[in-house]
């Protein structure tokens, strides 16, 4: 079974190149073939199915092969999984911060009480 956070490393990893980051913003205004996604990088296709496989196996997209043409879209479920950690992430260092703010706020309080 897959955890979150393991979700979470795979979706980074993914994440972590600029030019999948790139192909993930073209999808979101819809589905592509492979031409259409490779034609703004100054790469060979090979070298851009790589980056289309690593997107694939992170599950961020989805593909589906029609002849001899493959088109992709986005599949938003990964990315659901990422912005779930994320907010638990924020939750945590706002509750911190609120902690460390009545802290301070006590110790102003007890230098004014002097």
């Amino acid at each position: 079974m897959t955890t979150q956070l393991s979700v979470v490393d795979v979706v980074f990893r993914a994440l972590a190149d600029p030019t999948r980051r790139r192909v993930l913003e073209r999808l979101s205004r819809g589905p592509a073939t492979v031409t259409e996604l490779a034609a703004p990088f100054a790469m060979k296709l090979p070298s851009f199915v790589q980056h289309m496989a690593v997107l694939e196996e992170s599950q961020l997209v989805r593909s589906v092969k029609t002849g001899r043409t493959r088109v992709y879209r986005l599949a938003p479920r990964r990315l659901r999984t990422v912005e779930s950690w994320f907010d638990q992430q924020r939750r945590m260092w706002e509750r911190r911060l609120d902690q460390f703010d009545a802290y301070v706020t006590q110790l102003h309080e007890q230098e004014k009480a002097k």
